[in-house]
């Protein structure tokens, strides 16, 4: 499919205090994962994590030290005190790659003028891309409808491919 490369592997991490407490179905982190197997990934996740900078950045890194092409999140993006999505993820990526977060944001604002409220950035740890989508299913749908046509080329660049 779309020229993702042969054995891609992508891992789902949900931020949530309330889904990793049982209290209720983490559906973002579900959908972020049937969304990515739709393209074409080999999905770990979700793994469901409470807002916690720590648990959530030691997620991040076992995945990126898995070798894992893509981890995207779902969860703890916008403004509440425990949203600290972004804070763990700026503690393992290496280098950012703000203009996808930015076409995230940008993509759902005519609909949801609040997407602009995300926190959520996007960067690179070793050959792995890591980005931070919101906790919504919506919010999700919209981060896949952005990165969806970018990733075969992103994950063929973090394996050193050449520019097409």
């Amino acid at each position: 499919m779309s020229g993702l490369p042969a054995g891609a592997r992508a891992v789902v991490v949900t931020a949530s205090n309330r889904a990793s407490a049982g209290v209720y179905e983490d559906r973002s982190g579900q959908v972020l994962a049937d969304g990515l197997r739709g393209l074409g990934f080999a999905v770990e996740g979700p793994h469901v994590r409470p807002d916690d900078v720590e648990a959530l950045a030691a997620v991040i890194r076992e995945a990126v030290a898995s070798g894992a092409d893509v981890v995207l999140t779902t969860g703890g993006t916008g403004l509440s005190p425990t949203d600290v999505t972004p804070e763990a993820t700026r503690a393992v990526i290496e280098r950012e790659a703000p203009g996808l977060a930015e076409a995230v944001r940008r993509y759902g604002q005519e609909q949801v003028p609040t997407s602009v409220l995300s926190r959520g950035i996007a960067g690179t740890a070793a050959r792995t891309l890591v980005v931070n989508l919101p906790g919504s299913t919506g919010g999700v749908r919209d981060g896949l409808a952005v990165l969806g046509p970018l990733l075969p080329h992103v994950v063929s660049q973090l394996r050193g491919g050449d520019h097409a």
